[in-house]
């Protein structure tokens, strides 16, 4: 292979790998990738055959269409998550549910490792928010005029007190207050 062929699937490889970081970004894989990888072992061990020297050990249980039946829906959760991402939360939600029933239904969830896998990654779908594009703001932040303070919406300091020293509405240093706009909403910070 010559020097420029290499260079040439280099580039093509370099593409192929931005363009899945991309694709990966955009959705939560690896909460689908552990779901999927959580589903195998639950449907596996039911129906398996475990061989020790002239000894069959048959893992089989009389929930064994039980078994099939979450890890199959497993594994389209895990690929529901990746291909449908806006999903994500009810894939999620349903992917722990199945880890908790396939305790009891699968042999203690595939030997405790498809549970765990399952149980992480409906977390991670469940978790998993889409990030912003590079130039949006932050919700609820504005970019000040002029090199000005960003508005965050924090009540700002009282301006005045009553003449005399008593003190008026707008002394308020609760924060509270619904003269300050916050409608009794609290911040923290």
């Amino acid at each position: 292979m010559s020097a420029e062929a290499q260079v040439g699937l280099g580039d093509k490889l370099g593409r192929m790998r931005g363009s899945f970081r991309g694709w990966r970004g955009q959705r939560p894989f690896w909460g689908g990738l552990l779901t999927l990888l959580g589903g195998i072992p639950i449907m596996y061990f039911p129906y398996a055959n475990l061989t020790l020297g002239t000894m069959t050990i048959r893992m089989a249980t009389t929930a064994g269409a039980g078994s099939l039946i979450i890890g199959v829906l497993l594994v389209v959760l895990g690929l529901t998550m990746w291909f449908q991402p806006h999903s994500r939360i009810f894939a999620g939600v349903a992917a722990i549910l199945l880890a908790l029933v396939s305790l009891v239904v699968s042999n203690f969830g595939g030997f405790v490792v498809g549970f765990l896998l399952a149980l992480l990654g409906g977390a991670l779908g469940v978790s998993w928010a889409p990030g912003r594009p590079a130039g949006e703001p932050a919700k609820g932040r504005t970019a000040g005029g002029a090199g000005g303070p960003a508005d965050d919406g924090a009540p700002g300091p009282a301006s005045t007190a009553a003449a005399g020293g008593v003190s008026g509405e707008q002394d308020d240093l609760s924060g509270t207050s619904p003269t300050n706009g916050t409608n009794g909403r609290h911040r923290a910070g």
